[in-house]
């Protein structure tokens, strides 16, 4: 399919704006491009399509408003200004989009309402329920109320930090477009796309219009260590560079999404991308999981992991096996029963993740053993295996 046929047949679209965007290099809403994107998704919805909008700009509005010269890097002074601006930013997009006929709904969410399943699918429902309302869902981190929080790291004797929050909005738009099971991501920024090098320092860097392979392209690019790709012009008041782009782009095109990562600054970018013109760079969508696997995959950010020997990595990839407290050599990390976690092959390399059928600490109890000995040692039997095999999603 090409790329107009791909954006003329997507009918549930998530479109993302970053702080970039949105505010103006010195500072303030721009006003100007603000009112353009509301122009051009009421277009869309008047062609019919169902738009999902997922808005920064809160903290740099109460920034403003609270005559701060730089963003803030304490996190009760960001909590502050997410909560004075989110109100200023639901305001303008409530009038913006009130000229043309269009009911806005805020929907402010954290992590946890998709790591907890019956808050994710209370969350989908009612977003569902908006789009058949003929409401437009404007959707942003609820920065008051997410948290760094520090955790001591016992094993190192340090203090660390442990996120429970997004970090930034690609991932948040990216989990959107997963769980309500949209055909397109558009994630607008302050860089034009993917390019073959930094385009900053090199002259030679060529934007990449097109991405069908995009594990290769994470590792042809290294963007563990500083690539072409995470060194790319990123915002100075955003919390997103393109390696957090292409984290976004892999969850949903996995959950069979195409996704567009464009340059917001250009005039008229959504016309022209919803005219197929070939601007950004598109990353076409996989086969896609469904469902409840959508879930189980990219449900949140997974902390705690089950490390597995290589003969129960074969019978979990070849032979469709559930994991067996045998096949386990170390569990890292705490978690309860029902909890996701990650499934690491020997050398660490996560390969799948899945629900969990016992807790940490009864799983280190029952590491290594055979099914039949799980009575011995644990007074309420779950089941034979650690994570059964319905509850298993690959990630390669």
């Amino acid at each position: 399919m090409d790329r107009k046929a791909l954006v003329d047949n997507a009918h549930r679209i998530v479109i993302k704006l970053g702080t970039a965007v949105l505010m103006r290099d010195e500072g303030g809403l721009a006003l100007g491009r603000l009112y353009s994107f509301v122009e051009s998704i009421a277009d869309l919805k008047r062609a019919g399509k169902e738009v999902l909008l997922v808005s920064s700009g809160a903290i740099g509005l109460g920034a403003q408003r609270l005559n701060l010269t730089q963003r803030p890097k304490l996190l009760p002074i960001k909590q502050a200004c997410a909560a004075i601006g989110q109100g200023r930013l639901m305001a303008i997009y409530s009038d913006a989009f009130e000229q043309f006929g269009i009911t806005t709904a805020q929907v402010l969410l954290t992590e946890e309402d998709f790591s907890n399943r019956r808050r994710y699918l209370n969350l989908r429902s009612t977003i569902t329920q908006l789009l058949e309302l003929g409401a437009l869902p404007i959707i942003n981190e609820n920065d008051t109320v997410s948290t760094v929080e520090l955790e001591l790291d016992k094993d190192k004797g340090a203090v660390t930090h442990k996120k429970v929050n997004f970090g930034d909005n690609d991932k948040l738009s990216a989990l959107v477009a997963s769980k309500v099971e949209a055909e397109l991501l558009v994630i607008l920024t302050d860089v034009e796309g993917l390019y073959t090098a930094d385009p900053r320092v090199d002259a030679d860097a060529k934007l990449i219009p097109e991405v069908t392979n995009l594990d290769e392209i994470i590792e042809d690019l290294d963007l563990g260590s500083n690539g072409s790709a995470d060194s790319a012009p990123s915002s100075k008041v955003g919390r997103g560079g393109m390696k957090t782009k292409l984290a976004a782009a892999k969850v949903a095109t996995q959950s069979g999404c195409a996704t567009i990562i464009a340059g917001g600054k250009v005039t008229g970018i959504v016309d022209r991308l919803f005219h197929g013109e070939t601007v950004g760079t598109l990353f076409l969508p996989k086969s896609g999981l469904k469902g409840k696997q959508r879930w189980i995959a990219f449900a949140t950010t997974v902390k705690a992991a089950l490390v597995v020997n290589a003969g129960a990595q074969d019978a979990l990839v070849k032979k469709k096996a559930s994991l067996l407290p045998a096949g386990v050599i170390e569990v890292r990390d705490l978690f309860e029963r029902g909890d996701v976690v990650s499934i690491l092959d020997a050398s660490g390399h996560e390969f799948a993740r899945g629900i969990v059928n016992y807790s940490s600490v009864e799983a280190k109890k029952i590491t290594g053993m055979h099914s039949d000995a799980i009575d011995e040692v644990i007074e309420h039997r779950n089941y034979d295996a650690l994570v059964t095999r319905n509850n298993i999603v690959f990630l390669d």
